[in-house]
């Protein structure tokens, strides 16, 4: 699974961790991922991963929670 939003294609950003000594390594930030169910541009219910900030932004619409059988 990739570490990418499903609406703006957020990924991993790439850096340097820099010690005091000004030693560099390389490390990377990940995109704050959460799996919600959406309803897409279709129509259909979908679970994808989403970045907070689309979230946040209102740029998926979240899926209602499906209603039990009334017979169960």
């Amino acid at each position: 699974m990739a570490r990418r939003c499903y609406v703006c294609d957020k990924g991993p950003g790439v850096g340097n961790n820099v010690s005091h000594a000004n030693n560099r390594t390389k490390r990377r930030w990940l995109p704050n991922l959460q799996r919600v169910k959406i309803i897409d541009r279709d129509g259909e219910r979908r679970r994808v991963r989403v970045c907070t900030s689309c979230i946040s932004a209102n740029k998926i619409t979240k899926a209602p929670p499906m209603k039990a059988d009334a017979e169960a």
